[in-house]
């Protein structure tokens, strides 16, 4: 029915359908899509997707004349993987597992395309709806999975730093102890929330500021590094505080503030990093 129509064709000659096709997405999901808004707006450690959506339609909107050219070729695999993203939606709902109803949409969005427009338009929109899967919470159990070992990395390391600094500390797991003081390097130090934003960051910026796959993919993963090395600063500048100042020091508006500013010495190093990425030898 769509095929050999270009895109632009395709989407004005079937709005209609498009649009219904939409309400049904809207319907099946009435009961999911609210209660992750909701995730975004309770757990900073999601906030950013709120912002997710806009930057996938931006991305469309980036490549919207490259997918103008494209045929529409339908390709029957397409209904496999909307029956299998169905599947693990009804999954999701039998078990109560959030995460599985979630990406089930991105995956069904994707066996739409297609099976509607095949694979031509399915790798061009491969980056916007491949980015949707930043605005999916991870399950608890991943997320502490991953959260504790990097605690115990940032204090250790932390800890370390201090001694050099001549701070008298010492460390038992993911506690740091003070003479006057007791400090845990809790989830929000351990680099995982703003790890989680700044890969979703470092995936926007590497496909505006980098021409090549592999400085792309170097650069995301430069985020993880420095996810780790802010916090630890954030943990280690606590720590003196707290020693030489006292806990209440440490606490209050100067925790809140320096979440903020590891965050945006986050994105600054990224921004650096970036920069020396592009203007560096061939890749």
């Amino acid at each position: 029915m769509l095929a050999d129509l270009g895109v632009l064709n395709s989407l004005q000659k079937h709005r209609w359908m498009i649009l219904a096709l939409l309400a049904l997405l809207g319907l099946t999901y009435a009961r999911v899509i609210p209660s992750m808004v909701g995730q975004w707006n309770e757990d900073p450690n999601y906030s950013h997707g709120f912002l997710v959506p806009f930057v996938s339609a931006y991305f469309l909107w980036q490549k919207r004349h490259e997918l103008s050219l494209i045929k529409i070729r339908p390709n029957n695999l397409g209904l496999l993987v909307i029956l299998g993203s169905l599947s693990l939606l009804i999954i999701g709902f039998a078990g109560t597992e959030y995460y599985s109803m979630r990406t089930s949409l991105v995956f069904l969005i994707g066996g739409i395309v297609l099976y509607l427009c095949g694979w031509p338009l399915l790798k061009g929109l491969s980056l916007p709806i491949g980015f949707l899967f930043f605005m999916v919470p991870l399950p608890y159990i991943v997320y502490d999975a991953l959260a504790f070992p990097l605690k115990l990395f940032v204090a250790k390391f932390s800890v370390v730093a201090l001694k050099l600094m001549g701070v008298v500390v010492w460390r038992e797991g993911n506690i740091i102890s003070f003479p006057e003081t007791v400090l845990e390097v809790a989830d929000a130090c351990s680099g995982l929330r703003s790890l989680m934003s700044l890969l979703a960051l470092a995936v926007a910026f590497a496909f505006f500021t980098q021409k090549t796959v592999p400085r792309r993919l170097f650069l995301v993963f430069m985020a993880l590094p420095i996810a780790i090395f802010t916090n630890m600063l954030r943990v280690i500048g606590t720590g003196f505080l707290a020693q030489y100042y006292g806990a209440a020091a440490a606490e209050g508006f100067f925790h809140e503030f320096a979440g903020l500013a590891v965050f945006a010495l986050a994105m600054l190093l990224l921004v650096v990093t970036g920069t020396l990425i592009r203007r560096g030898g061939q890749l």
